[in-house]
């Protein structure tokens, strides 16, 4: 063997070890790279942010739906904001609408008896099956005309009668966390009425024009003394008295003339309506004075002068105030949230009211 052969031979023998080696890293690298593509198909792919791959991650949990309620008309026509139900009574908000293209897709109907019971222009088209229809109204069962186009119309009543589905009284008592000492305003006068539907044949009619006879008692509202909006609460704080007589009688039916006229005006409310028996249902029984409690107007207007000479026996009547406190401002927005929450307290099942004109009475 010649030189350059040695040569070549050794040339040869050095190359092998580097190509074995160069072929073992080769395998090793596409192992690897295989291994990694296998991982990355059952994985998230890492360009997603760490927000983006918690969101795949973790389901979704929705709350429950919004309810929608349809105001079939505006109450009497007054049209007011439509309420945001959180920040009244700390609930969910529900979807409040008049459009009444929401009509087959609203969860609740709700019906204002007066604007639809001269024309019965009750809603026509079929309801859907879990739709609930609501009768609305604030009036006495006197002023309710028409009571039985409203029969096996509809699934839920609301109203100021304590037995209603939906309770929306024209006021109540809360309770405060603490006692409070009360100060009774100044009073000048001593008995005021503010009346607008002035009805010889009433009863509340008779009974006043007895009871003049005997005690000074200052008219407001129509055809007799003026009294602007906001001039309410200051005049009818100057009075000790206020005449809290409603224009009809019924069950539950206690109005804004004891809750807004005499309450809010610190007056001690004198009422004409339903036994007393019903008022200390809503009242504490010294809160007010009730016209049955004497046997005529005249031995009323006695006690009353009475009162207005004791200062001792007139603030007994006020001792209530120190652990509880009467709301009456009640607005639209309030009556509707109630029934937003009812709606969504209540379970949706099939009832019918049959006859509202008997159970409205």
């Amino acid at each position: 063997m010649d030189f350059k052969e040695q040569t070549k031979t050794s040339s040869c023998q050095k190359l092998l070890p580097f190509l074995f080696f160069q072929l073992i890293l080769s395998m090793v690298i596409f192992a690897y790279i295989r291994t990694v593509q296998h991982t990355d198909s059952l994985t998230i792919s890492p360009a997603l942010e760490p927000w983006q791959q918690l969101e795949m991650a973790t389901p979704i949990v929705k709350g429950p739906p919004e309810i929608t309620i349809l105001l079939w008309t505006w109450p009497f026509g007054q049209r007011f904001p439509l309420p945001k139900c959180s920040s009244l009574f700390n609930i969910p908000d529900c979807h409040f609408t008049a459009d009444r293209s929401w009509h087959n897709k609203a969860d609740a109907v709700v019906v204002h008896h007066r604007d639809v019971c001269y024309s019965n222009s009750l809603p026509r088209n079929p309801r859907p099956p879990s739709q609930r229809w609501i009768w609305f109204n604030l009036e006495s069962p006197s002023n309710s005309p028409n009571l039985g186009f409203m029969d096996n119309y509809f699934n839920l009543t609301m109203s100021y009668r304590r037995d209603s589905d939906i309770f929306t009284p024209y006021g109540w008592l809360e309770a405060l966390h603490h006692p409070q000492n009360i100060t009774i305003p100044p009073k000048s006068k001593l008995v005021a009425w503010v009346v607008s539907n002035w009805n010889p044949s009433s009863r509340r009619l008779k009974y006043y024009q007895e009871l003049k006879k005997y005690i000074q008692v200052d008219v407001y509202g129509r055809q007799h003394l003026p009294l602007p909006q906001d001039k309410h609460f200051p005049t009818l704080t100057q009075y000790k008295f206020y005449l809290s007589f409603e224009n009809s009688i019924h069950e539950d039916y206690i109005t804004e003339k004891v809750w807004k006229n005499a309450f809010l005006s610190m007056a001690v409310p004198v009422v004409c309506g339903p036994p007393r028996k019903n008022y200390e249902e809503f009242l504490p029984p010294d809160s007010f004075i009730h016209i049955e409690d004497f046997p005529s107007a005249q031995e009323l207007a006695h006690f009353l002068h009475e009162l207005d000479k004791d200062d001792v026996r007139y603030q007994n009547y006020f001792r209530w105030r120190s652990r509880l406190e009467p709301l009456g401002t009640t607005s639209w927005a309030t009556h509707y949230c109630k029934a937003c929450r009812a709606l969504q307290e209540t379970p949706v099942q099939y009832k019918t009211v049959p006859e509202l004109s008997k159970w409205f009475k």
